[in-house]
């Protein structure tokens, strides 16, 4: 086994440590999470509208999984052209 790269321990410690800034909590992170991905997707600063939200994401495996998933869904709902937000003729609203 090799040993970890510079920028892999550094990682680690930043990890380890936490953030040197504002984090929110996933509370926070849960409430804000589509505004900043909305922002996100506009092409705005969604960092700095939501300070805090880039460093919780990078330490929080299923905030940044729930993050993928809304940028998904909301890329796709945006990639619709007809209109129906991706869904197909039959499916349910519900």
């Amino acid at each position: 086994m090799t040993a970890p790269s510079s920028h892999d321990r550094y990682r680690l410690i930043a990890r380890l440590t936490g953030p040197v800034g504002p984090e929110l909590s996933c509370d926070e992170c849960f409430e804000a999470l589509d505004r900043y991905v909305e922002l996100e997707l506009a092409g705005g600063d969604a960092d700095a509208a939501i300070p805090g939200m880039r460093a919780h994401l990078e330490g929080c495996s299923a905030c940044a999984e729930d993050r993928r998933s809304l940028r998904a869904l909301l890329g796709s709902e945006a990639g619709s052209s007809d209109g129906s937000g991706g869904k197909t003729t039959g499916e349910c609203d519900a």
